[in-house]
């Protein structure tokens, strides 16, 4: 399945994908919240967004968390730990990923975020979330705060009416999509 969301997701023409990267912006006043902090992530290559996401959280005034992904000396993924993000702040890591430079903050500080944008593959409508399967984010979001909205940032096609569950998945609140916004799961 990820395999083929992956394979689905190139063949997008850059053209669909910045039209649908500008509808996720659009609807992040809505997606976004009243709190102050937010945490979010910097879309790579074929992900929904890009890093106008980032940028218009913060002109909507929000502190912005980022995640930087980590494993143990087994290769076993960490909790994510969190820097804030300042344009023009960031560096490249792993995986092709771009994470805020350090300071960086403990993987508890997700809990002053109101509000979790999480990448994902595909989303179900009860919450399920299918991610890369590293595991990074099952081991995050436990430290969320029990009312923080947790928001899966997927193209319309990727929120689904089903996807196989395991027992550590932490369930998606909401599903962000470009035409359908911000929707309510569970």
């Amino acid at each position: 399945m990820r395999a083929e969301i992956l394979a689905a997701r190139r063949a997008v023409s850059q053209e669909v994908h910045d039209t649908e990267a500008e509808a996720l912006s659009d609807h992040l006043p809505d997606a976004a919240g009243s709190g102050p902090t937010v945490c979010a992530y910097v879309p790579i290559s074929f992900e929904p967004g890009s890093i106008a996401l980032v940028d218009t959280l913060l002109r909507l005034d929000k502190r912005v968390l980022l995640p930087v992904a980590r494993s143990d000396a087994d290769g076993v993924p960490l909790p994510m730990q969190w820097g804030r993000y300042r344009p023009g702040g960031l560096v490249a890591a792993r995986m092709g990923l771009q994470e805020p430079q350090e300071p960086w903050l403990p993987a508890e500080a997700i809990a002053d975020a109101t509000v979790v944008f999480v990448p994902a593959l595909a989303v179900d409508r009860a919450g399920t979330r299918l991610g890369r399967g590293a595991g990074f984010y099952d081991r995050t979001l436990t430290l969320a705060r029990p009312t923080a909205r947790l928001v899966a940032v997927v193209r319309d096609d990727e929120l689904v009416d089903e996807l196989p569950a395991e027992p550590h998945d932490v369930p998606m609140t909401h599903a962000l999509t470009p035409r359908g916004g911000l929707v309510e799961l569970g």
